[in-house]
């Protein structure tokens, strides 16, 4: 297997013998706004200008290794035009709901638009367009049948979230646990720090309205920390996994990203889900409907909201169940070694042979151009 992306961030990530080709690193927008403004920023900011830049290094990639298959994330289209250019399969990963609920329908005329430029520009005939985003062969989506939302064509493959090892985090301050204390996990993800301060110090007043018997481990940029209660544990990083198999995690507060809502599900943790942009509306409103967790406004939730929210997650029986039950459907599908079986049976059908994997996926931070 090889890697490719801004190698800087992959090593952060990935097993020290991993091999990468990096392919290069740039200072991209961060993302903006919610609901169509956010689509727009995603597109122009990121998906269109990364596939440009990285476009000639993936190109080198598989002429120097001519791999069997390539793994291409779907918001990195360059992998894709790459593999048509070459002749060679390729599998969609979807870690998110984006490009399978298609929140947006109104703007994928315009996205329509992008990518059939981004196929002119490299140089691939008209007549043969396809939507880089969807493999012919095969869609790896990390999640189940329930927050897909319904049947989907043959060609994807439903493996749940991915839940191997992590790289390991030795700062985290394991010993400020209190096991006295049920813990509350909030995390608003990592690309809408220009939101999320507001919200954060709501949240701390929830916290403060629910009392000494629970302990909050926030993740958030330390720029963004409010004065929350004694005892809270904030941290920029925290090993996600390990915190959810310790059994102390009663409730999650997220943003509805699938990943962590996942993880979270599949540990039997009802998560409370404010949503910001993506398709993390869509994430929030399936997990709701399967009683599986709470969804609450991002903008608007006050304190009172927000502690009566997490109150629920703690405390009722009919939500814990939810989740564990959503959470089993997603562990039955299998994760990470379905997703390998599914790419080997792929790359089994190849014309070429004894060659490594190439998995593209999005890795450049997303800061400010300077």
């Amino acid at each position: 297997m090889v890697w490719t992306g801004s190698e800087p961030v992959l090593r952060q990530l990935l097993d020290p013998g991993s091999e990468i080709i990096g392919t290069g690193s740039r200072l991209f927008r961060p993302q903006g706004g919610s609901g169509p403004a956010a689509v727009h920023s995603l597109w122009d900011g990121f998906v269109v200008p990364y596939a440009r830049f990285t476009a000639k290094a993936l190109d080198a990639a598989v002429r120097s290794r001519r791999p069997d298959v390539l793994l291409v994330d779907q918001h990195t289209p360059a992998g894709a035009l790459t593999a048509h250019r070459h002749g060679l399969p390729w599998a969609s990963l979807a870690p998110g709901l984006m490009e399978l609920g298609r929140p947006f329908p109104e703007l994928e005329p315009w996205i329509e638009e992008r990518l059939r430029g981004l196929w002119q520009r490299a140089g691939l005939p008209a007549g043969e367009y396809l939507d880089p985003r969807i493999s012919p062969d095969l869609v790896l989506a990390l999640t189940g049948s329930t927050l897909a939302g319904g049947p989907l064509p043959a060609e994807y493959a439903l493996v749940g979230p991915v839940l191997t090892d992590r790289p390991a985090q030795p700062d985290f301050p394991w010993e400020r646990l209190d096991p006295t204390r049920r813990q509350v996990l909030v995390s608003m993800g990592t690309l809408a720090e220009e939101l999320t301060a507001d919200f954060l110090r709501r949240t701390a007043a929830a916290l403060r309205l629910l009392g000494p018997g629970v302990q909050a481990v926030v993740v958030a940029p330390r720029e963004l920390w409010p004065e929350f209660p004694d005892g809270t544990v904030t941290v920029e990083r925290a090993p996600v996994l390990e915190l959810l198999a310790g059994g102390t995690v009663a409730a999650l507060l997220g943003h509805g990203g699938l990943n962590t809502t996942g993880e979270a599900l599949v540990h039997g943790v009802p998560p409370v889900l404010a949503p910001i942009r993506h398709d993390q509306p869509l994430v929030a409103e399936r997990v709701a409907a399967a009683g599986a967790g709470l969804r609450i406004s991002f903008e608007q939730a006050g304190p009172g909201e927000i502690a009566g929210a997490l109150r629920r997650a703690l405390d009722e029986p009919a939500l814990r169940a939810g989740a564990e039950r959503l959470g089993a459907e997603l562990r039955a599908k299998g994760g990470a070694r379905t997703a390998v079986d599914r790419l080997e049976l792929l790359a089994l059908t190849a014309a070429q042979r004894g060659n490594q994997l190439v998995q593209t996926i999005v890795a450049e931070p997303a800061e400010p151009l300077g």
